[in-house]
């Protein structure tokens, strides 16, 4: 079964705390969903019209899990405590497995 994958790359950080208090809310409910991150911030050489900000990847046993993460109350929760600090682009991919 393939796996899932939550991409995110932030456009800008306009509130480093609401992003503080994201990280803490969402690390909680990707554990609890089953996820693992493996790139949070770190070096980044973008190419083409990539941009050279915050990434983020969380790999999920299934696509379906990744998906049921994202809708979790517990996300939810970090999403709010998220709300307009960062401007980003969040993808749900499969993987080719």
């Amino acid at each position: 079964m393939p796996k899932g994958y939550w991409v995110s790359v932030y456009r800008t950080i306009s509130d480093p705390e609401k992003l503080a208090a994201y990280n803490k809310l969402a690390r909680l409910a990707v554990e609890a969903g089953g996820g693992r991150t493996f790139v949070r911030g770190g070096r980044i050489e973008a190419h083409d019209a990539g941009i050279a900000e915050r990434t983020v990847l969380v790999e999920f046993d299934s696509f379906e899990q990744a998906v049921a993460a994202r809708e979790s109350a517990a996300y939810q929760e970090a999403l709010a405590a998220l709300s307009d600090g960062v401007e980003r682009d969040f993808r749900i991919v499969e993987g080719i497995d």
